[in-house]
């Protein structure tokens, strides 16, 4: 009768170190997946409307910028550079070693006389404030970065470090997860 009650409880033990090893593999593909693959960010403001809304949750890819380097247009995911424990979402507007100037709302890049054509945006920008106007020239490993929402948006413009550096940049905004999922452009 002993042998009897013996394989229950080692039957028992078998299932449970089998969920256990279950548990633990899927926890270390999880942290791999968020640490190394797939970036998780919130975008709580307008700035980026209308492609991304107050509130959607984005995922951007890791691997994204390994053997590339952004280009203008690209939506980044990023170290805030003025508190890098904030994770922020923009456009690529002006890539490293340009000059990036805004007049009357628009963008022009290296002294072209022709402005950056930007169907993106949310509405025209405002031309009435100060920083509708400005020169910027960004610098190596760094890059300019803008809201999609320019009359809304806490960007370069505005920060006290005006440009983000190449490795602050966590991934490309990929997709819209939650509430309006889609893919980014």
């Amino acid at each position: 009768m002993q042998p009897e009650n013996k394989a229950p409880s080692s039957s028992l033990k078998k299932e449970l170190i089998d969920w256990l090893i279950a548990i633990v593999v899927a926890v270390i593909v999880a942290v791999f997946i968020t640490q190394v693959v797939i970036v998780n960010a919130e975008v709580p403001s307008e700035s980026m409307e209308n492609t991304i809304i107050t509130g959607d949750r984005v995922l951007g890819l890791r691997p994204s910028y390994w053997f590339n380097v952004p280009k203008r247009g690209d939506i980044i995911i990023f170290r805030f550079p003025d508190d890098e424990e904030v994770l922020f979402v923009k456009r690529v507007v002006g890539l490293p070693g340009e000059t990036v100037e805004l007049r009357e709302g628009k963008v022009y890049i290296n002294g072209s006389s022709v402005a950056l054509d930007e169907p993106y945006l949310k509405e025209p920008p405002r031309t009435s404030t100060m920083e509708a106007s400005g020169t910027y020239v960004v610098p190596e490993g760094h890059y300019f970065v803008m809201g999609d929402n320019r009359n809304n948006s806490n960007d370069s413009r505005y920060w006290n470090n005006t440009f983000v550096a190449e490795d602050k940049i966590i991934g490309r905004a990929w997709l819209r997860v939650y509430p309006n999922p889609g893919v980014l452009k």
